[in-house]
């Protein structure tokens, strides 16, 4: 029995989570096995591509931070393009399609053309690095929140509350922030976050290539330099390192 309604002519805006084909949910599994087409991102890992159905054409449109990107508007084209031609579309995002990763202005253009959409959340990479550290986002007493941003957009990243950013206790997860790390020291220490505030790096999170660096604001360009993959930063966690003793941590 399906899980949700798929039928051809439509889309379905699906989140592949962080990497681990193990972290999808059931209903991101179905949509994969009943798609004619999958529209994929750069990121998404073979083995996760590699669950779709037998006859699925598969269409990269990879977005690269300060690389080589699938302007969006072809992106658009194509689900509108197969949806109309009768297929199941899939358009899959690493992560959760609404962290980061245009979702309403996909469904805009969905919309626009009178296709059928449906939007299938996935783990997003912030929960999957905060799990490889041991760690919550969110602790009763410490942190009463956690702030999702991205490093990629500098004009919305320049404009943070750093006030409130810099404050011991502060949680945040940076998106594509490898090449703000000496912005974001800055600004911190500029408004007065201390010099040894923990920030750890997760490169791969939840792939067998996960690696974790622990640092602190002192330390976070070095750190990030150090990086090649995909990364995510999260600011004012240290991994616990009991839990980590099997992982590569690097200092």
């Amino acid at each position: 029995m399906s899980l949700f309604p798929f039928p051809p002519g439509s889309v379905a805006l699906v989140g592949a989570g962080p990497g681990d084909p193990g972290l999808l949910t059931r209903c991101a599994l179905q949509a994969l096995q009943e798609a004619d087409v999958v529209i994929h991102d750069q990121l998404i890992s073979p083995e996760i591509l590699a669950l779709a159905a037998p006859g699925a054409v598969p269409v990269a449109v990879g977005k690269e931070g300060f690389g080589p990107s699938t302007p969006q508007a072809m992106t658009n084209a194509l689900m509108v393009t197969h949806a109309r031609a009768g297929a199941r579309v899939v358009r899959l995002k690493g992560g959760d399609p609404a962290i980061f990763a245009r979702l309403d202005e996909e469904i805009a253009a969905l919309q626009a053309a009178g296709i059928a959409w449906q939007v299938v959340p996935g783990i997003t990479a912030a929960s999957a690095a905060a799990a490889s550290l041991g760690q919550g986002l969110t602790l009763r007493g410490r942190t009463p929140g956690v702030r999702l941003i991205t490093g990629h957009d500098m004009t919305g990243f320049a404009e943070q509350d750093w006030r409130a950013l810099a404050a011991p206790g502060a949680v945040a997860a940076i998106y594509m922030g490898k090449r703000a790390a000496r912005f974001l020291q800055g600004r911190l220490m500029m408004h007065g976050a201390a010099a040894t505030t923990p920030v750890t790096l997760v490169e791969n999170a939840s792939r067998p290539s996960e690696r974790i660096l622990p640092a602190t604001l002192a330390t976070l360009p070095e750190a990030a330099a150090q990086l090649d993959g995909p990364a995510i930063l999260l600011l004012g966690l240290a991994p616990r390192r009991a839990h980590t003793d099997a992982k590569e941590v690097t200092a």
